[in-house]
């Protein structure tokens, strides 16, 4: 069992390098330095509370059950990270790179990854074709927390089911 967690560590390694080298490229650091901030707390917590004081019906829920799902997803993030305090990459990976001042906080899981799916599921719950704009976005979010040496890929991809799991749970939930 430790060979297989060290194989997997290793290849998710070697994949997060692969993200993280292309840091020099000019265009790619200002497209994944400001995307970012999407699925962060600012922006996702504005996004919903616009939304449902704006919207009205089905669709104001559907924003009620995006906030709900963005509030109630960051509980098992932050008990994750205290019960499983799993360094940065930046701090562990040799040469990685990333901008100055970084996060202290442990990785796993990415909050910004939760966040951005948690939002974003219920709203493709009630209007499934927005999926081609949303699951996309919700993707590069997770890849700049990669390409920016803050997650590993399997931070992200935890993200990504914690954040699609409370999401639908909170549509299906208030859709009742």
């Amino acid at each position: 069992m430790e060979r297989m967690l060290l194989t997997f560590y290793n290849y998710e390694c070697r994949l997060f390098q692969k993200v993280n080298r292309h840091f020099e490229n000019k265009q790619l650091n200002f497209f994944f330095r400001h995307i970012t901030h999407i699925g962060g707390a600012t922006c996702t917590i504005a996004t919903v509370l616009i939304l449902i004081i704006c919207l009205t019906g089905p669709s104001r829920m559907t924003a009620i059950s995006s906030a709900l799902a963005l509030a109630i997803s960051h509980i098992p993030v932050q008990v994750v990270k205290k019960i499983y305090p799993r360094k940065r990459p930046y701090l562990t990976v040799e040469k990685t790179n990333f901008h100055t001042n970084p996060l202290q906080d442990h990785s796993f899981p990415s909050g910004h990854t939760t966040s951005i799916f948690s939002v974003i599921i219920p709203t493709i719950l009630f209007i499934p074709v927005i999926a081609i704009i949303l699951i996309p976005l919700g993707l590069l979010v997770g890849i700049s927390r990669i390409y920016l040496g803050l997650h590993y890929p399997s931070d992200v991809l935890a993200g990504v089911i914690l954040g699609s799991c409370v999401g639908s749970l909170c549509y299906f939930v208030l859709r009742m």
